[in-house]
């Protein structure tokens, strides 16, 4: 039997059968007392100096059993209980250190926990559908220019559908906000039109009714499938919801399944519509494609199926397909793209401070020890060996870690809402975010981790006992010499960490600082947006938004009015495609030709944006669908398309909803229409009167002399009474413009909080080091001053001692900051990882932090009384 097993089998029984092994002991012992009795009255003595003879060869009976019970590991539960109870009796001594131990490793595991339940809901727990590991995205990749665009064509998907043999399932969807009506208001609502096979490649079945059949997946079909949140909170529950009938812009249409309680994919669905193109086209990308692989098949067999039908779709059409492929991705892997990086880089940053945490716990348990030195020499004489010393001591950090990691689970509780609600919106998957047995499982697994941390090192200390010089007082000096050099190791460590997160969060706000200060294009500020769709057909609704805008411009305080149908850093409901200038070939290479953005406005919408006319004019309202088409083009598209040449009067083609001939009356300034941090792509407006394109939803953008908070409801107001059943919602751009930069500006604030933390725990621990020294060198600066020393030179004395800390730390801190920084590289926005200012600032400021740090013990090592000092030795 295997050595193991036998002690992992008398640690069980110690356990669970401790009484009757100490009988059982017990009566062991008495019996070999009763052999050596025997012998001894066999010999001739009498029954006195028998018990005294059996005595003596048994030895000491006591020790006797210990030994055994040590061997039987029967003291096994009893030496744990009593360290329990002593390093609660120890903690209980000094409840201030104690206390504060507990409140810093309570602050790192507890933002460890929160950063961990926040990256288990979002990318690691595995999507909330069957066999969710085998459903993937279909994306197309271009060759050319190493791109992946996560639209396909629709000819593609139906020849990857009809062709393939590696997928149960595939289907397409595509969507976004529309005017829904369940009863008297429109309302925005998330709605995605799907292909009949959506619902089998995600394995789920409504719990009500049914989901599309192949005779309403043509023209004319109004069927809808709703979400179990739509039924609850728009239609009451209503039982006989089969019954009714919802209306998705001015269509009418039956509700015939409602879909289980959870399921809204993409995001927040609450109506799915039949997709009922039939389009054939191989060059428009409007659709979003998924599949299900079958059981069995892996992902890399998938794709070299796909890549098998793409090479052969690139030979029968190469004019569209030319360089073009497909790639498929597990699903989960796309939905959290955008936010792995950060989320990831958030639990290296809670991991960096809990390091700090536990280095700074270990210093200030170093310092505890110390005092406790007589104590352990005297359990050391008394014959305590140095593994249960060190038990005893590493059962007090287990003790501190557990309690701290019952303080950080409740810190957990509040910080996961807290990451929730800071979490940049385009995360998914934030609902599920729970402090769950998963969690709860890492929170136990950093908190034992924690106590090998800052436990071991001050137990390993503590444990090496000179006797001799304890005993005679004379260890003093060396215990302390060593004490304050393993404590400066620590604040070492301390501060290179430091280092490396303050740096990290200089490099983000940097980052963000640039962010905010790029040049738009457009001003922001004091700008109404109210999302308006027209429920009629295309000549009503050009006089709904006549009239709309019109009085909106006569309201008090308007400056401009405008509306467009892509609203700057909103894309939507982009249309983007190639244009020709002058003339429109026949055959179109899609791999030279140039593509630009296409944008449909109203007049007065440059203005209202303040986005400069840099040549030519703007439209008006004599740009009618009776009158020559005219657009106007942005200083991007001039510089890709004409250069220095003249574009005004000039001719472009745009593949829109029109092949005719459109002039170039005006050149306007460029508008970073994505993103602050991407550059302007080239642009085409045309005016909403001779383009029947998305005619139903325009943004109407108002300019305000001052606030346009206190305009929404007017605005609103004069939306209902001129059609009462147009759905309407208003937000500011500033608003708009604000949350395209949440993710860097969630990275920079929780770097900088979370490195102020750091700084602080770090600074403390200097402090701790710094005033530990003053302590055990009080007799020796007693005596400097005493032979003529000055305040100002033991001030100096004791500084250089912080500050050779903090030189050191600093060293291996940007040593350290140089290689890690460079996972920022994708973050970072016209701010390089190596940012020399950056740095030099990081290390002024550790450097002065720390000063500060040592002023106070060096100031009271200077005003100490020589006399008292070489009286207390």
């Amino acid at each position: 039997m295997p050595r193991w097993f036998t002690q992992l089998r008398l640690i069980a029984r110690s356990i669970f059968r401790k009484s009757s092994l100490d009988r059982e002991l017990d009566e062991e012992l008495q019996y070999h007392l009763q052999r050596e009795l025997d012998v001894r009255m066999n010999a001739g003595l009498t029954p006195e100096e028998a018990h005294f003879a059996a005595w003596r060869a048994m030895g000491a009976m006591a020790q006797s059993m210990e030994e055994c019970r040590h061997v039987r590991r029967v003291n096994l539960v009893d030496d744990f209980l009593q360290d329990i109870r002593y390093a609660a009796f120890s903690l209980r001594r000094n409840p201030l250190v104690s206390a504060l131990i507990v409140l810093i490793m309570a602050l790192g595991i507890g933002a460890n926990t929160a950063v961990f339940g926040v990256i288990n809901a979002v990318l690691l727990k595995p999507l909330p559908y069957s066999g969710a590991d085998r459903i993937v995205t279909l994306s197309t990749r271009d060759f050319v220019t190493g791109d992946i665009n996560p639209l396909v064509t629709i000819a593609n998907y139906r020849d990857w559908r009809d062709q393939n043999s590696s997928f149960e399932a595939m289907a397409t969807y595509r969507g976004g906000e529309y005017p829904v009506t369940s009863g008297s208001v429109a309302e925005y609502t998330q709605t995605v039109t799907v292909d009949i096979a959506f619902f089998r490649v995600f394995g789920v079945e409504p719990v009500i009714g049914r989901t599309f059949i192949p005779e309403e997946m043509v023209p004319g079909s109004q069927a809808v499938v709703i979400s179990y949140a739509y039924w609850q909170t728009r239609l009451g529950g209503d039982p006989r919801v089969l019954e009714r009938t919802v209306r998705v812009g001015n269509d009418p249409r039956p509700i015939v399944g409602v879909m289980p309680a959870g399921f809204r994919f993409p995001r927040q669905t609450d109506i799915w519509a039949p997709e009922r193109t039939r389009s054939t086209s191989r060059t428009g990308h409007n659709l979003f494609a998924v599949g299900r692989l079958k059981p069995g098949v892996s992902l890399e067999r998938a794709q070299a199926d796909l890549n098998t039908i793409a090479a052969r779709l690139e030979q029968q059409y190469p004019a569209s397909n030319k360089g073009r492929g497909v790639v498929a991705a597990p699903l989960q892997d796309e939905l959290v793209r955008d936010v792995r990086l950060t989320l990831y880089l958030l639990w290296g940053v809670v991991a960096v401070v809990l390091l700090i945490a536990c280095a700074n716990t270990a210093t200030l348990l170093l310092g505890k020890a110390m005092a406790r030195t007589r104590e352990i020499a005297v359990r050391t004489a008394l014959g305590a060996s140095r593994s249960r010393i060190i038990r005893q001591l590493v059962t007090e950090s287990l003790l501190l870690a557990l309690i701290a990691g019952a303080a950080g689970i409740v810190l957990a509780y509040w910080g996961v809402y807290l990451l929730a609600a800071l979490t940049p919106s385009e995360a998914v998957r934030l609902t599920e975010i729970r402090i769950d047995g998963v969690v709860l499982s890492f929170t136990m697994a950093v908190s034992i981790a924690a106590t090998v941390l800052f436990g071991l090192v001050p137990a390993l200390h503590a444990s090496k006992v000179d006797l001799t010089g304890v005993i005679k007082q004379a260890g003093r000096s060396m215990h302390g010499r060593r004490m304050v050099r393993t404590r400066g190791m620590l604040v070492v460590s301390e501060i290179a960490l430091s280092v490396v997160l303050v740096t990290g969060a200089g490099l983000l706000i940097k980052s963000l600082i640039a962010l905010h200060n790029v040049e738009l294009g457009f001003k922001p500020g004091n700008v109404l947006v109210m999302k308006a769709t027209g429920v009629h057909d295309r000549k009503e609704n050009d006089a709904f938004f006549r009239s709309t805008m019109s009085r909106i411009a006569s309201l008090p305080g308007v400056v401009a009015v405008g509306a467009t149908s892509i609203p700057p850093g909103d894309l939507s409901n982009a249309g983007s495609g190639s244009y020709f200038i002058d003339w429109l070939p026949e055959q179109r290479e899609r791999t030279v030709n140039p593509e630009a953005l296409f944008t449909i406005v109203a007049p007065g919408i440059f203005e209202a944006l303040g986005i400069p006319l840099k040549s030519g004019r703007d439209f008006n309202e004599r740009d009618t669908g009776d009158s020559p088409l005219v657009a106007i083009v942005n200083e991007a598209l001039v510089r890709k398309s004409f250069g220095n040449e003249d574009p005004i009067g000039r001719t472009i083609f745009c593949t829109f909803d029109r092949k005719d001939p459109m002039t170039i009356v005006g050149v306007v300034g460029d508008v970073r229409q994505r993103n602050p941090a991407l550059a302007p792509m080239p642009e085409c407006y045309m005016p909403y009167t001779q383009h029947s394109y998305n005619n139903a939803t325009l943004y109407i953008v108002t300019r305000t002399a001052g606030d346009p908070s206190p305009l929404a409801r007017p605005v609103l107001r004069i939306a209902a009474e001129i059609s009462p059943n147009a759905a309407a919602s208003v937000t500011t751009m500033e608003a708009e413009v604000s949350k395209k930069a949440d993710a860097p500006r969630f990275r920079a604030l929780l770097f900088a909080v979370l490195a102020v933390f750091a700084v602080c725990l770090a600074m403390a621990g200097v402090y701790g080091v710094i005033a530990y020294a003053v302590g055990q060198r009080t007799s020796e600066i007693g005596l400097r001053i005493a032979l003529g020393a000055s305040p100002g030179s033991v001030l100096q004395l004791v500084l250089g001692q912080g500050l050779v800390l903090a030189g050191i730390g600093l060293a291996l801190g940007l040593a350290a900051a140089i290689a890690s920084t460079r996972l920022l590289t994708t973050v970072l926005f016209q701010v390089q990882p190596h940012d020399i200012p950056v740095y030099v600032s990081v290390a002024i400021l550790l450097a002065l932090v720390t000063l500060l740090a040592s002023y106070v013990p060096a100031r009271r090592a200077s005003r100490i009384d020589p006399m008292a000092a070489l009286r207390q030795e």
